[in-house]
């Protein structure tokens, strides 16, 4: 690699020198300047792996929009006006354009607004411009710029290491090695390129301890692993919202199929006008299909996202809006969710309890020293002063990593050369040899171990968080690895207070309440974990341990996940086992972190949630972002998802009732009168107001009772509803066609009139019952959608007294056909509201069920 299309040098070649590297890309260790940066971030473009052009987006709506029926559609509008019947031509396309235009806009507006709302946790890289250090947005690195990165940070492009001090670096993404690679400046330049290279970091990887400045010699998709990592970045498995999406589509394409074959093959057998048998055949399949669900979902998935934003969560992709209401298990470590996450030092002791100072000096050093993420320990160990500290310097750094627990740090002063640990009691006691109390230095035999034992965890019974120290006197400068963390000699434990949250005990039961069940999955012992869990009102009865997980198979640990609600001392694999047993076993999982080793759990879970001030790689991961992290602002997250999907709901039932119940209507009449039951030019208009009248439908309230369970997908219910009241449509839609026979005598032109205006108010009107679980006059509807749905049925109660009336079809009806219209009407509001009411009482989830055992299903919504 060497140029681009754009002309700018990139890429790195094997056997280049840093000055030989820095003069081709036309920079220094100072980095560019300003200027030059902007224009070549003109010239190449952003740092993004997959820019996709506009016209690419359209085409890709129009496809999404564009099924099969649709394609039939547009063919007929062309036979049509091929035949002479330019007005029915015009009616389908405008059908077909408006719900393919409608969809490209409001997806356009919802993609600008969603990435409104990104741009304020936009990942961010630290950059040396004009000679000093800048953050700027990640997409706006360029090649040549010089980059500082340091733990917790994604790489933002491929690399080449200028300076290095004890940087690892995860790249499992790219080489599937779970442990972080140790990358340093070479003294050779690399004669092959990869991630085994020492001296080159590359995009997709993440820093996990260290610090490194370093020159960016490609972006984005110029990347060497840039179609990896392009992969990597995309959600392969299905999610529970497409999944949901496809299977109504399959309802849907099964029912319209069926029925348009039959009633064509009737009509044709019956001897009527094959032309305008497929016609009529075409237009009833337009009926029965919901061209505006794409719409419907991007308009109200979008309104979603922008009321999530006011309650202080961002969406990244609108499909995650349902998947948080769909939520039913929401998993989380205790610190920074139950607790304040703020620590506050409370006592430095001797391994046998008494007071230390000496444990305190040396978990000092190592806190110092450390290059990797600072966490609330490290802070509150570093936020107290004390003596003895002055004069060491760092010479070597053992990352912490899940496995071992702890992290070591190599420090010098005056001749004397230490290897200082830190970490979990039990881990760093395994690899301690004697103990040191009172400057005086004793064997760690049984009896010892025993009574240390006894200090931490009577600490840990009190609720404190505890940290063991350790230490050993080295001779070699740096070097050093994990098999040197042994023959310690412990000088004993910190313990840190960490408060629980105000207000969290109220928190947890609302959430419970609505359904959704908390799972603490912490790495901490389990005495402070019962100890927290018990403060807040979190049942930690049964505790199972990290260990015991490593035990089960997938089998035995799906059956203890409904009745476990705290595991603890669970490593990042574990926690990512977890979850993904939880979603073997029917549920739907949300999981909430903020770390380098949360990455595999957040994108394993349904839903992945982080806070804005996690570190790059779990933000990357995240489909939802917090801006506090607390549990409260994820409830108000999670109750919006579930009003953005009831209102979904909404314009499914509206088409599998009324709709449907029109359509079948339709497919009998056609087989026993002596003429179409409404001209095919009819069916298209009938359909383009009736559509228009849901286009509001986003904006609407939705039922408290609605949100108070998780909500899912559930075909049988959809399919039932249609079974049950879409026949009371045809019922009345039958009745008014013996009343226009035989009642008012009606010929075929005023027939037509008449049931048209019947058909459109009944299922448009309809709405404002089946909207609700309660009663359609206690809970209003909001003021677009009585509006559009008014103007509707207005407009259709206009039209056959207007001049297009006899282009259309349509004659002018006597008053006493309109006073028999509205008696239809509002009688069959009434009997559609009684219906609605049995069918859910029915129909939702029996009173005593445990909401948070198992996902309720939507019915369970509409319980009145």
């Amino acid at each position: 690699m060497s140029s681009t299309k754009d002309g700018l040098p990139h890429g790195h070649r094997p056997g280049e020198s840093v000055p030989d590297l820095l003069a081709r890309l036309g920079t220094n260790a100072e980095g560019l300047s300003s200027s030059e940066a902007s224009r070549r971030l003109r010239a190449a473009g952003a740092n993004e792996l997959a820019a996709v052009p506009l016209w690419r987006r359209v085409a890709d709506r129009v496809r999404s929009v564009v099924t099969p029926l649709i394609v039939i559609l547009v063919i007929a509008a062309a036979a049509s006006a091929v035949l002479g019947e330019p007005i029915e031509a015009a009616i389908i396309g405008a059908m077909v354009l408006m719900g393919v235009g409608l969809d490209v806009w409001q997806t356009s507006r919802s993609t600008r607004a969603v990435r409104k709302l990104q741009a304020r946790i936009a990942p961010t890289a630290s950059v040396r411009r004009d000679g000093e250090w800048h953050e700027i947005k990640r997409a706006e690195i360029v090649v040549g710029d010089v980059v500082r990165l340091t733990a917790g940070d994604l790489v933002p492009g491929d690399a080449r290491l200028l300076e290095a001090d004890d940087l690892h670096v995860q790249q499992a993404a790219l080489t599937g090695e779970s442990l972080p690679a140790e990358k340093r400046v070479s003294g050779e330049p690399p004669t092959t390129l990869g991630p085994d290279a020492p001296d080159l970091v590359y995009l997709g990887t993440s820093i996990v301890s260290g610090s490194a400045t370093a020159v960016v010699f490609a972006t984005g998709a110029a990347t060497e692993f840039g179609d990896v990592i392009a992969r990597l970045a995309e959600r392969p498995d299905e999610t529970e919202f497409e999944r949901g999406t496809r299977r109504f589509g399959m309802l849907i394409l099964h029912t319209v199929t069926f029925l348009v074959l039959f009633i064509l093959v009737m009509n044709i057998a019956l001897g009527r006008d094959a032309m305008q048998s497929v016609l009529f055949s075409v237009a009833l399949a337009v009926g029965l299909t919901p061209e505006f669900l794409p719409m419907i979902m991007t308009v109200t998935l979008a309104q979603g996202a922008t009321r999530m934003a006011r309650e202080k969560v961002i969406v990244k992709h609108l499909a995650a809006i349902q998947n948080l209401g769909s939520v039913d298990v929401l998993c989380s470590d205790k610190t920074g969710t139950l607790t304040a996450g703020t620590m506050s030092l409370d006592a430095s002791l001797d391994p046998l309890g008494a007071p230390s100072h000496r444990a305190l000096v040396l978990a000092q050093l190592n806190s110092r020293f450390e290059t990797g993420i600072k966490s609330p320990l490290d802070a509150a160990i570093l936020a107290r002063e004390v003596e003895g500290t002055a004069g060491y310097v760092k010479t070597d750094e053992i990352p912490f990593d899940f496995e071992r627990r702890r992290m070591s740090i190599v420090c010098a002063r005056a001749g004397e050369r230490l290897l200082v640990t830190k970490g979990a009691p039990e881990s760093v006691l395994a690899a301690c040899a004697r103990f040191e109390r009172d400057g005086a230095i004793h064997d760690l035999d049984a009896a010892a171990i025993a009574r240390c034992d006894e200090v931490y965890r009577a600490a840990s019974t009190r609720g404190f968080r505890v940290l063991a120290v350790a230490y050993r006197a080295v001779a070699a400068p740096d070097g050093f690895t994990i098999a040197d963390e042994r023959g310690l000699t412990l000088v004993g434990f910190i313990t840190f207070a960490d408060h629980v949250l105000e207000g969290i005990s109220e928190t947890i039961a609302r959430l419970e309440d609505d359904g959704v069940a908390i799972k603490i999955l912490t790495g901490d012992n389990e005495l402070v974990t019962r100890h927290i869990c018990e403060q807040v009102g979190l049942d930690g009865g049964r505790i199972v341990l990290g260990s015991e997980v490593e035990r089960m198979d997938e089998a035995a640990l799906i059956r203890i996940l409904d009745e476990v609600r705290v595991f603890a001392r669970v490593s990042p694999a574990q926690k990512h086992r977890i979850v993904r047993a939880l979603k073997a076993g029917g549920h739907v999982v949300g999981y909430l972190g903020d770390g380098i080793n949360d990455a595999p759990s957040l994108h394993a879970a349904d839903v992945g949630v982080s806070a804005a001030g996690a570190v790059d790689v779990a933000r990357e991961a995240s489909d939802i972002i917090l801006l506090e992290r607390r549990l409260d602002v994820l409830h108000a997250g999670i109750v919006a998802g579930r009003r953005s999907f009831g209102n979904v709901l909404k314009y499914l039932l509206m088409g599998t009732s009324s709709n449907f119940g029109n359509m079948f209507s339709m497919a009998g009449a056609a087989l026993f009168l002596p003429f179409l039951p409404m001209l095919p030019l009819q069916i298209l208009l009938n359909n383009f107001l009736y559509d228009l009248a849901q286009i509001t439908i986003p904006t609407d309230h939705v039922d408290d009772a609605f949100v108070r369970r998780p909500q899912r997908w559930d075909i049988s219910l959809i399919r039932r509803f249609m079974v049950l009241a879409g026949p009371i449509s045809s019922v009345y839609d039958f009745l008014t066609f013996a009343a226009l026979l035989y009642l008012f005598r009606f010929d075929e032109a005023a027939f037509h009139t008449g049931w048209f205006l019947e058909s459109l108010a009944t299922q448009t009107l309809v709405l404002f019952v089946i909207r609700t679980a309660g009663r359609p006059w206690r809970d209003r509807p909001s003021t677009p959608l009585i509006v559009t749905t008014l103007a509707v049925v207005a407009i259709a109660l206009a039209l056959p007294y207007t001049p297009a009336a006899r282009h259309l079809g349509l004659v002018a009806l006597p008053a006493p056909y309109l006073l028999f219209l509205a008696g239809v009407v509002a009688s069959y509001l009434v009997v559609v509201e009684v219906v609605k009411t049995t069918v859910m009482r029915h129909l939702r989830a029996p009173p005593d069920a445990a909401p948070r055992a198992r996902p309720a299903r939507l019915a369970t919504g509409w319980s009145t």
